[in-house]
């Protein structure tokens, strides 16, 4: 018989794995939603889809589900309060990107996070339910990347941190 795997030993372990961090972006019922992510991926270049995952609970989870569209905005590492801002369960839906610089991406017109190493938009096209998150995946409809990108912002052992 197996033993269980405890779920606080598997989120050390999966501490241990360095990630990318970026900022989601979609607008619906009105209001720009965003959240940080470090669950995404590249999924596939024919067509180019990506992948996101999303806590069912959270409400950025309904917002992508009405929307239909979002954002990818890959984070430098002095962005790090952003990442930080928009990972604050509990702030306010309206307003949340007044203090966040941002432009409205040409393909969807959902926020882009200006000075991001990379921003891509999407158009989604599945969401599977897994456990207590959805895996969100999106076709690119559009990007755009730093001609000179800065130092990454990375998630490791449950901090940001730069990376160079």
């Amino acid at each position: 018989m197996t033993t269980p795997v405890d779920p606080d030993h598997f989120r050390l372990a999966m501490g241990r794995f360095a990630t990318g961090v970026t900022v989601l972006t979609t607008f619906a019922g009105g209001h720009d939603h965003a959240m940080t992510a470090n669950a995404i991926t590249s999924v596939s270049m024919e067509p180019l889809l990506v992948l996101a995952c999303v806590e069912v609970d959270a409400r950025f989870h309904d917002a992508i589900a009405d929307s239909g569209v979002w954002g990818v905005s890959i984070l430098a590492a002095d962005q790090r309060p952003t990442a930080e801002w928009l990972s604050t369960q509990g702030r306010p839906l309206h307003g949340q990107l007044d203090r966040v610089a941002h432009h409205r991406g040409p393909g969807t017109g959902v926020a882009l996070l200006d000075g991001a190493l990379a921003t891509l938009e999407l158009r989604t096209t599945d969401m599977h339910r897994a456990g207590d998150h959805s895996i969100v995946v999106g076709e690119v409809v559009s990007l755009s990347s730093n001609d000179h990108p800065a130092d990454a912002l990375v998630y490791y052992r449950s901090r940001y941190q730069p990376l160079r």
